[in-house]
């Protein structure tokens, strides 16, 4: 408080006294220590004006009774004030320059100097203002803080106590789980605390991924004895599904490995011919699996409860293609120039939703309901909903080499021959499932595109493979290859991408996992017969290699070269790199030594010579 405010109380309070002096009393004294009586003479002052309202007053010391009742409309009287102040300011330093401007055009530079500097004023004075006094709701802070990324609110956390209970609210946690892709399914009250659940989901991926680079995990090799040959094999999300020259059919449940749903049992028409015809065609999802026989009949099983098919049909010539769709219960048939579409309908059972006829034989049928369907030069795009299959892309004499698709766009590969060679080679050609028309046109190599893999990539990029050995990633928004991989001298056969790494498989039967990043193979995997399937998600990679020759010398379980017979089955391998099911159980012994051993390797760290010819590490030494 001022001194001359001091006395002025000092005086009026001393003439107060006189007129209500009382005989005997004690005359005031003002000998009293600094402090203590600076805090009587104000808490009297506030008394007093209190009581004398109409006086004048500082106007901090309106400020003070405001917040001293609870009211914050003093401050908010004093935030408007200085909003008007400044606006009042602004557009008279404006009006001052540009009269200066009229009248000397030179001193544009002086001119954005000095708005500089008042900029630089104005937000020094905004700090003036104390901005946590204005009280605002919580669910428009909630509403605020919900736009901000993981770092901002931890930064925000550090501000005040009341800014952390807003940044650590349950609500914005959840949402933030949500959009980075944990636990679509869940809601608010599943978990006591987002936050924690966030950031356990990535620490396990994290871990995944240091798994997948380093090749550290388990691998179970998926065969049946009685089998035979694989013919074909197919998987989704937890279920791998296999075929044999012996027409059975093998389902296994990673899960759940002595699921009673592993044994399918073979349709009567099937089991009572003899010999037994081959599987051809195999197909799996989530709810049901399919087969495809040499003879034409097609079963269809629950993935459930296995067991009798649920579903069986005969064709009248070999299938060409059998595709099941992975996201509703839909399957489709191709026979010649005959399309059969099956659908399951609400209440479990299935009806033919349509047969149709194309004027050429069909191939490839790879998505469904609405099928790309190649047939030699031309693709055609077929909706059960409709009549005819249209055309989407035809060019005479350029047969489409592979094809897949995504929810948006159709990708085939086209071989150029004759005279388009010249112009830049083979071609891969993407169109619009909405409009039917070209979006884009990449590629330009010598060899045949063999596998195109497109639904399963990242947004805008699409990963393919050759028959000159490379495995290529493309650009569409740019048209251009963002990557080119070597390895595979036989060919690619099959391939797959993420954000960040790519698995190819190739004729020679290596499976190769590559960062795409720095284009470089982190690890490969060797198997006798050509890889014909490879599918991974985030923790779990299945492999199928499947001999040409279904009929090898030595096949046959009662031939006397069993070890040929082995030889010559095929294989179907399961990786799995998640942290929970890792068991040293599934690594051998000679591939978890460590430093301190005296003798053997360690494939997981990459050393290349055996322990006791390092130094120091054998007793010899």
């Amino acid at each position: 408080m001022a001194e001359d405010e001091l006395a002025a109380f000092r005086k009026r309070w001393k003439e107060e006294l006189k007129s209500k002096r009382v005989v005997g009393a004690p005359s005031p004294s003002f000998d009293v220590p600094a402090r203590s009586g600076q805090r009587e003479l104000k808490n009297r002052y506030f008394e007093d004006s209190k009581q004398n309202p109409n006086e004048d007053q500082p106007e901090y010391v309106s400020i003070a009774h405001g917040l001293l009742d609870g009211r914050t409309s003093p401050l908010l009287d004093r935030i408007q004030k200085e909003r008007i102040r400044r606006k009042r300011q602004h557009l008279n330093t404006t009006s001052e320059c540009s009269t200066v401007l009229q009248q000397n055009p030179h001193r544009k530079v002086q001119k954005e100097e000095k708005l500089l500097d008042q900029f630089i004023q104005d937000l020094n004075e905004v700090n003036d203002i104390p901005f946590f006094d204005v009280e605002l709701p919580y669910e428009l802070g909630l509403k605020i803080f919900q736009y901000l990324s993981r770092a901002e609110l931890g930064r925000c956390a550090q501000v005040s106590r009341a800014w952390r209970v807003l940044a650590e609210d349950a609500v914005l946690w959840f949402r933030m789980c949500r959009r980075e892709g944990y636990h679509g399914d869940a809601s608010v009250s599943d978990s006591p605390c987002w936050k924690s659940t966030l950031r356990d989901c990535r620490n396990s991926d994290k871990t995944l991924c240091s798994n997948w680079k380093n090749r550290v995990g388990s691998i179970s090799q998926l065969q049946f004895e009685l089998g035979k040959v694989l013919c074909d094999a197919s998987s989704c999300d937890r279920f791998v599904l296999a075929g044999y020259t012996s027409g059975d059919v093998r389902l296994w449940d990673t899960l759940h490995w002595d699921s009673a749903a592993s044994y399918l049992k073979t349709n009567s028409l099937s089991v009572n011919s003899e010999p037994r015809p081959h599987v051809s065609h195999v197909q799996v999802s989530s709810a049901v699996a399919a087969a495809a026989y040499e003879d034409g009949c097609v079963d269809l099983w629950s993935t459930e409860t296995g067991g009798e098919p649920i579903l069986h049909y005969q064709c009248p010539g070999r299938i060409q293609a059998l595709v099941l769709s992975p996201d509703s219960p839909v399957l489709a048939s191709v026979t010649g120039q005959n399309i059969r579409v099956d659908r399951a309908d609400d209440c479990g059972y299935w009806r033919t939703l349509c047969q149709a006829q194309l004027p050429k034989t069909v191939s490839l049928s790879p998505r469904i309901p609405l099928a790309a369907l190649r047939a030699a030069d031309t693709v055609h795009l077929f909706d059960p909903q409709e009549e005819e299959p249209r055309t989407l892309h035809s060019v005479y004499g350029h047969p489409v080499t592979c094809l897949d698709a995504s929810d948006c766009h159709v990708a085939l590969g086209v071989k150029r021959t004759g005279w388009a060679m010249h112009d830049g080679g083979n071609k891969i050609h993407v169109y619009s499932l909405e409009t039917g028309k070209p979006v884009v046109c990449v590629g330009g190599s010598p060899g045949d595109f063999t596998c195109i893999n497109l639904r399963e990539a990242p947004p805008h990029l699409l990963v393919c493979g050759n028959k000159d050995r490379r495995v290529r990633v493309y650009d569409l928004r740019a048209g251009s290859s963002v990557a080119s991989l070597y390895a595979h001298h036989l060919g690619v056969t099959s391939v797959q991408a993420d954000d960040w790494k790519v698995v190819s498989g190739g004729g020679e039967g290596l499976v190769c996992v590559w960062e795409m990043r720095m284009a470089a193979k982190l690890w490969e995997m060797h198997n006798r017969h050509p890889v014909r399937h490879v599918r991974f998600n985030t923790s779990t990679l299945v492999t199928a290699n499947i001999p040409d020759d279904k009929s090898p010398r030595g096949a046959c379980i009662t031939d006397d070269d069993l070890i040929a017979h082995r030889r010559h089955r095929g294989l179907v391998c399961h990786y799995d790199f998640s942290e929970d099911t890792l068991s040293q159980d599934h690594v051998l012994p000679i591939c978890r030594s460590d430093y301190t051993e005296s003798h053997g390797y360690n494939y997981n760290i990459g050393l290349v010579v055996p322990y006791d010819l390092l130094s120091g590490s054998h007793p010899s030494h």
